[in-house]
């Protein structure tokens, strides 16, 4: 039976051999029929060949694409938790108390770093932020304010009434130290039997809420320390903090202050940790050594630079972003101070200089004609402005017996150019201009808008979330812990400012400051020039403020800031 088998695999063996070397054969002479012996012909068919070469390229590109396609339809690019983002800021970071903020540097760690019972939201209105709820008695006289539940400070201690009541009475001491003493001007505060807090204003204001944005700083540290020492305390160099990120170290570079802060995610923000894991401040001293920082990819964006800067600065690379916010920039005469006391004298400016020249230098910014933005604002008829007038500017300054002017400014942005031009229209108008230009900071809010130590200012101010002329223009404010810059005092505008406060009802507000615009325009305690753009300049590969963010400050840019992200990454569809 073996034997058998043995013989029957080797005819099977065989068998295949031969069928093997038969088919050899015959593949061979049909290659050579119908292949090589008809090469001779290829060029009788070519155009045959490479219509199905080019049918064959266009399927496998078309499979090709459909692929891509494809990948599309279930992927979608997402940025990965982790990583570092870097902005350079400008100015000096002197402290990290959110109360001293005054440089660009100050004032963005303060937002990353405090929170406020109240802020502007995405859409530009004023929400909650610590603050649960906000309430006003009939009068809007008394507003009760709730904290929310479970509150913690970075370091694990919970934020509570009493970090709120330290802050007010800090701020109250502080004086014009600060630029959050207007918020609390004449307004006493305490908590109830209930535990809520109470603040009781000195008048009837129906948009306080707007006022609740003044950064709370932590009892349980800073106790011991008053007014006259919280500069000093060590606190100001190595916070705690209640926003999206915590202190972590700053490295200061060279001796003229340039220096580096480093934040971490605060894992007790109420909000949520930032996907990001830190946040480095990298605050510059000039223009120019920002422009070199984002050109050289040392840092991911900058809010520091001018919409002026883009063809310099825009690349493959780098995409930049202008939002319009809501500050403005103003020349504000002093009412108290040399020959701008007489108001003719200031008349003549109104009417002499020409604006439209100045808002030729600024290029994309928004002109402004009055303090109240017409965003914020909706008359169907504003006070005309006073016509533009040389020759009747001169002849009433000839007569004037002082025509000596003191004009300042702070060395940023547009300032130093537009003073140049100002000085240059003032006198040839007939004015003796000195010109000073200071660095901003603490010394120059102190020295200079404290003590209105000017003829005329070139500054920029913030309108907030919602119109308030008090701030700037009531004579309550002509002090110096106020913000009133032109010294301007005027009974019946003040009646006006405080009526359009109280009431809550649109139509009567709207003609009670239309009829103080009427007055402003008359008296002519400032000159508005333009609203402020903020062009945010930052790589392509990185993830910033969303573009559906309505802006009211600069630092409002951080409102979504637990989103942002460095570091690309493909990632399914949710089915």
């Amino acid at each position: 039976m073996k034997l058998f088998n043995k013989k029957r695999g080797q005819k099977v063996v065989k068998e295949f051999s031969r069928l093997t070397e038969e088919a050899v054969d015959t593949g061979e002479a049909h290659i050579k029929k119908n292949f090589i012996r008809r090469l001779s012909h290829i060029g009788d068919v070519r155009l045959f060949v490479v219509e199905w070469g080019l049918l064959v390229f266009a399927l496998f590109m078309l499979a090709l694409t459909q692929s891509f396609w494809f990948t599309d339809s279930y992927s979608v690019t997402g940025y990965a938790n982790g990583g570092t983002y870097t902005e350079a800021t400008l100015g000096k970071v002197s402290s990290l108390n959110p109360l001293f903020a005054t440089t660009n540097s100050e004032k963005a760690i303060a937002k990353l770093l405090f929170l406020g019972l109240t802020a502007a939201d995405s859409s530009g209105h004023i929400g909650n932020v610590l603050a649960k709820s906000v309430a006003s008695d009939s009068s809007a006289k008394v507003w009760t304010v709730k904290l929310k539940d479970d509150l913690k400070w970075s370091d694990g201690e919970p934020i509570t009434n009493d970090d709120v009541l330290f802050t007010a009475d800090l701020i109250s001491g502080l004086g014009n130290v600060s630029t959050f003493s207007s918020n609390l001007s004449g307004v006493k505060v305490r908590q109830d039997e209930k535990g809520n807090l109470i603040f009781e204003l000195p008048g009837a204001y129906s948009e306080f809420a707007s006022a609740l944005d003044f950064p709370i700083l932590p009892k349980h540290v800073l106790e011991n320390a008053d007014s006259m020492t919280l500069l000093e305390s060590s606190f100001s160099t190595n916070p705690i903090s209640s926003g999206p990120f915590t202190y972590n170290a700053q490295q200061v570079i060279g001796s003229a202050g340039e220096s580096v802060v480093y934040l971490s995610a605060n894992k007790n923000y109420y909000r949520g940790v930032p996907k990001i894991d830190s946040f480095v401040v990298h605050a510059y001293l000039t223009e120019s050594d920002i422009k070199a920082a984002i050109k050289s990819g040392a840092v991911s964006a900058t809010a520091e630079l001018l919409p002026s800067d883009a063809a310099e600065i825009v690349s493959r690379n780098l995409y930049e972003k202008q939002t319009a916010i809501n500050s403005g920039v103003f020349l504000f005469m002093n009412t108290k101070s040399g020959a701008l006391k007489n108001r003719d004298a200031r008349k003549a400016i109104q009417s002499g200089l020409d604006v439209s020249e100045i808002r030729t230098l600024i290029g994309d910014e928004l002109p402004l004609d009055y303090p109240i933005l017409r965003s914020q604002l909706d008359l169907e008829t504003w006070p005309a402005l006073p016509a533009h007038d040389v020759e009747a500017a001169k002849k009433t300054i000839s007569g004037l017996e002082n025509k000596t002017i003191r004009l300042v400014t702070v060395s940023s942005g547009y300032f130093p150019v537009i003073l140049e031009d100002v000085a240059g229209q003032l006198e040839s108008l007939g004015f003796t201009v000195s010109k000073e230009i200071a660095e901003p900071g603490q010394d120059f809010l102190v020295n200079t808008i404290a003590t209105r130590n000017y003829d005329m200012l070139l500054y920029e101010v913030e309108f907030g979330a919602n119109p308030d002329l008090l701030v700037y223009y009531h004579s309550s404010q002509a002090t110096q812990s106020g913000l009133n810059l032109s010294n301007y005092n005027n009974s019946v505008a003040d009646e006006l400012i405080f009526s359009a406060r109280e009431t809550t009802d649109q139509s009567t507000k709207k003609q009670k400051y239309e009829a103080f615009l009427s007055r402003w325009l008359d008296d002519a305690p400032a000159i508005g020039l333009y609203q402020v753009n903020l062009s945010y300049y930052f790589d392509k590969n990185v993830k910033p403020f969303s573009e559906d963010i309505s802006l009211v400050t600069a630092t409002d840019r951080f409102v979504d800031v637990r989103f942002w992200g460095v570091e690309k990454v493909a990632k399914n569809r949710t089915p």
